[in-house]
């Protein structure tokens, strides 16, 4: 039976009806004691949901009822859904699913869980805005494909998360609609752009939740909000209903409160998919079926594992405490049998600008369909020049059209040299860097953002330093590699401290695989 979920340490302002002395979240109330065949909650919500329907203990309907009243409860303060679905339709889903056990029918390895979307993901039954005016009550006609293979397995969307404008930002405070805050810190940033799905994970209003990373969209928010947060390798996953920021960098990926739950999502939506020529035809294996559990581990269940520590991540630029929790992290997996080793990377300073000019040269392009006419909110003109430039004045934010002009300059006859091919050429530095290190270390590791979580409107004024932000993060999208970002620490801040979030680097295609690190869950267990 899933008993109690340990939220962060925030939760006590928001407790439950009727409890308002336990820290401790209860999604459910029942009278059954636990048993020797559950799974613990910290180590699989998704695990622990299934084993609790399929033997009774708790129902679908229940579970649903905590989880929207924890929402309702928790939404007006933390603001981390743009959509929320409509709760008849979510527990009539959830009934369904009661009604096919009672029948002893099977039900998918989702059933009964909980998921939101971020809303740069297309869904057929509920808006899909990017974030942005230009598509403020938009509904696509489909499902984007991972949406797609989610349902598939019994998964219930509970609604669609806030995010920068199209994804391109680090705070939510991009977005046209509202700005979302950090549930350990109502006054700080929950990062971005996938922010408010990190939230909505740690404020425990849903199970799961799916983000996009341009840049480092799912991971830094996975740091400032204390979550896990997993970017997969470029073509795992299809990005087929993705609304495109940045073509070559975009990826989906996810978010859970454990390892193993977003090993368990990952593993539901990879795939190829014909519909999106990009995706990978490699086999996905099976990230859990090799899970190990706490029980049957060794005292140095990592021995011999070689450990990259990137010297350039924790050099200056990065706060004292945040460098002294990743420090703390690598020490102790130095005593958990690992073989840890500084490794430069000279070419890692050059990955932001490169980053920026890429992103935003693509962003132009893929962005100019927004125009008033094929896609977007269309504002009245007599004639059709007028009618782009007002659609796309009225419906495009600062911030977007700040990259657009970025982007159009630097692919800009005269300058494209100088500018987009040179940030090619660095991307390939980069990559070439990156698997030389990986050839010699089967991970490495860095911290997912040289801060933890700043106060909202700290940066929203300076644009290069909230750029900056994303040093630790780009070069990874750079390279196409996946990485996973877990909570390893706290640094001072807000009334019960800050989290700080460790990144852990595989090779391609090797979320799990020959490594059994990224999604395994020997680190959560530990750090």
């Amino acid at each position: 039976m899933l008993s109690t979920i340990q939220p962060p340490r925030y939760l006590s302002r928001f407790p439950l009806r009727g409890r308002t002395k336990s820290r401790s979240f209860h999604i459910l109330s029942s009278a059954q004691p636990v048993t020797k065949t559950c799974f613990a909650a910290d180590q699989s919500q998704i695990l622990s949901i299934r084993d609790s329907l399929l033997n009774r203990h708790l129902s679908a309907v229940e579970l649903t009822h905590s989880y929207l009243d924890r929402l309702k409860q928790t939404e007006p303060h933390i603001n981390c859904f743009l959509h929320v679905s409509d709760p008849d339709k979510v527990l009539k889903q959830a009934q369904d699913i009661d009604d096919k056990i009672k029948r002893n029918e099977e039900v998918g390895p989702l059933a009964g869980v909980l998921v939101a979307i971020k809303d740069n993901i297309c869904t057929a039954d509920m808006p899909s805005t990017g974030g942005s005016y230009i598509l403020e009550g938009y509904r696509p006609p489909f499902d984007a494909t991972a949406v797609k293979r989610l349902k598939d397995l019994g998964a219930i969307v509970v609604g669609k998360t806030n995010l920068d404008e199209f994804g391109m930002g680090s705070t939510t405070e991009a977005s046209a609609f509202k700005v979302t805050a950090n549930p350990w810190d109502l006054s700080r940033v929950p990062g971005g752009s996938s922010g408010g799905s990190a939230a909505s994970v740690s404020a425990r209003q849903c199970v799961v939740s799916l983000g996009s990373d341009t840049g480092g969209s799912v991971r830094q928010p996975a740091s400032f909000c204390g979550v896990v947060g997993l970017k997969p390798t470029y073509g795992r996953v299809s990005r087929f209903g993705l609304m495109a920021y940045a073509s070559s960098l975009d990826v989906i990926g996810c978010f859970g409160s454990s390892v193993a739950d977003t090993g368990i999502l990952l593993h539901a939506i990879s795939g190829h998919d014909s519909l999106d020529a990009t995706s990978s035809k490699r086999e996905v294996p099976d990230f859990t079926s090799q899970f190990t559990y706490a029980s049957s581990l060794k005292s140095r269940p990592l021995e011999g594992l070689r450990v990259g520590l990137i010297r350039e991540t924790v050099d200056a630029g990065v706060d004292s405490g945040v460098k002294s929790a990743i420090e703390g992290a690598a020490a102790h997996l130095e005593q958990l049998g690992c073989v840890l080793k500084e490794v430069s990377l000279p070419s890692f300073s050059l990955g932001l600008p490169a980053y920026y000019i890429l992103a935003s040269s693509e962003s132009s392009s893929n962005l100019s369909r927004y125009d008033g006419v094929r896609y977007g909110n269309q504002a009245s003109s007599d004639e059709l020049n007028g009618l782009y430039e007002e659609s796309r004045a009225k419906g495009f934010g600062s911030e977007v059209k700040m990259r657009i002009l970025m982007g159009t300059y630097a692919l800009s006859a005269g300058y494209y040299d100088a500018y987009y091919k040179r940030a090619q050429q660095v991307r390939t530095i980069i990559r070439k860097s990156f698997k030389a290190a990986l050839d010699e270390n089967d991970i490495l590791i860095s911290p997912a953002a040289p801060s933890a979580a700043y106060k909202i409107g700290e940066k929203k004024n300076d644009p290069l330093a909230m750029y900056a932000g994303d040093i630790m993060t780009v070069n990874v999208n750079l390279a196409g590699l996946p990485a996973l970002v877990l909570p390893c620490g706290f640094v001072e801040g807000g009334a019960v401290g800050l989290p700080v979030g460790l990144q852990i680097i595989g090779a391609a295609f090797d979320e799990f695989a020959k490594h059994k690190c990224l999604l395994n869950g020997f680190f959560e267990r530990n750090l």
